[in-house]
């Protein structure tokens, strides 16, 4: 009887979570994943010794910008470093915005990613202009990346829901154009009360058009910003939770621990998913700080250990906030591990899952269309690292090596 044979075949491949176990081969047909077994005796048409270096599912960005990266320095740096001078020039720079000038700095970013060793991302889209053209620009490029990128689209008000005249529509008109998510920032809207009723705007919108939901929520040092507390309760009443999403929250790090406490056992109620920053959360946050100045990061490790899924994003890459930045996510899982201070073993596995599983999981992928199985998609990379906390003590580049097998040329040639 013939051996089983296999369009590719990875052997010595060390996986997620293996520790000191064996390896493992995988065997790839067309752009599925056959088999993962220690040994498998079939024949692949092509065979590569991965040679006990980790093999894992391609990172997943879960929050970034998109329409503003690579636009640092225009029309002028911003000298405080705050986030409320950002959002001042990019008030100015949107009013330039082209859709050739959108979808050029975003697909650039994109395979800057993919380089990376990222296949799936979440952006963020200005839609407080009327034009929507930085709506409209991701659109076209989730379209035209769908081959070797996965992006979802969130229509985020950048200006609040009812910061200006005409929002509301805006946000309406943006679900309808096809934006995945709906987004918001109540804690920048006019009052506390605007602030409440933007959140419930936003599940309202989702109900109707059937969207996830990814609120830029109490990104402020502020202890009184309180809208997660919102956020979760809408959660809750409506059965949303895992398709909810709050991102920063940093404002969680300034809460009194009698308030964060009670706070945390609604969480657990209501399912909800975290996204930290921590690249751009250290150096937006504590701005107005003297000594002792605050790290500006949401309570990362409590919420994970309260069994909250939490993931992280780059945020932002060469923008008004942000100058710097690669879109490495292991950068940003380094730095969770330092300002989160989550140094031990298990801890530095969780951030490492934070840019993989976890991040997944938040982009509500679904089982089927993540992981490393018999029967999933055949998406993984390769890191030059013997286990996650290799990578990230190492802070390890990595090999896009598989992305939709069948369009391994087309992924490529993308990143080229």
């Amino acid at each position: 009887m013939s051996e089983q044979k296999y369009s590719i075949v990875l052997r010595d491949c060390r996986l997620l979570g293996a520790g000191d176990r064996e390896t493992v081969d995988i065997a790839i047909e067309d752009d599925t994943i056959a088999a993962v077994s220690p040994r498998i005796s079939g024949l692949g048409d092509r065979e590569i010794d991965i040679k006990g270096k980790l093999v894992c599912p391609p990172f997943v960005e879960s929050h970034i910008h998109l329409d503003s990266a690579l636009t640092a320095g225009e029309p002028r740096w911003n000298q405080s470093g705050t986030l409320f001078e950002g959002i001042q020039i990019w008030g100015q720079r949107k009013q330039g915005l082209t859709l050739n000038d959108v979808k050029k700095r975003a697909i650039e970013t994109l395979r800057l990613q993919a380089s990376q060793g990222i296949l799936f991302v979440r952006s963020h889209a200005d839609v407080s202009e009327p034009t929507l053209t930085a709506l409209q620009g991701l659109l076209e490029v989730r379209e035209e990346v769908k081959d070797w990128m996965t992006l979802q689209v969130v229509a985020f008000p950048q200006d609040g829901i009812y910061g200006s005249p005409g929002n509301d529509k805006l946000l309406d008109k943006s679900l309808d154009m096809g934006a995945d998510a709906v987004g918001g920032i109540p804690h920048y809207e006019l009052t506390r009360e605007d602030g409440v009723k933007s959140v419930h705007r936003i599940f309202e919108l989702a109900e109707k058009y059937n969207k996830l939901i990814d609120i830029h929520c109490d990104e402020i040092d502020d202890e009184q910003s309180r809208f997660l507390e919102v956020v979760a309760a809408c959660a809750i009443r409506s059965g949303a939770g895992s398709r909810v999403t709050a991102s920063h929250t940093t404002a969680f790090g300034s809460y009194n621990n009698a308030y964060a406490f009670k706070l945390m056992g609604i969480l657990q109620k209501s399912g909800i998913n975290f996204i930290a920053n921590p690249l751009i959360n250290i150096t937006l946050q504590g701005r107005a700080d003297s000594y002792p100045k605050r790290r500006g990061v949401t309570r990362v490790k409590e919420l994970w250990q309260h069994g909250l899924n939490v993931s992280l994003g780059h945020d932002c890459v060469q923008d008004p906030w942000y100058s710097l930045g690669t879109g490495n996510m292991l950068d940003v899982a380094h730095m969770a591990v330092h300002v989160c201070q989550m140094t031990g073993m298990a801890e530095i596995a969780a951030c490492f899952n934070m840019v993989t599983v976890n991040g997944a999981k938040t982009l509500y992928l679904g089982d089927d269309n993540y992981g490393i199985d018999a029967g999933k998609p055949a998406n993984l990379i390769v890191l030059d690292a013997e286990d996650c906390y290799d990578a990230i003590r190492r802070n390890m580049s990595c090999k896009p090596f598989l992305a939709r097998v069948s369009l391994i040329k087309k992924f490529r040639n993308c990143i080229q």
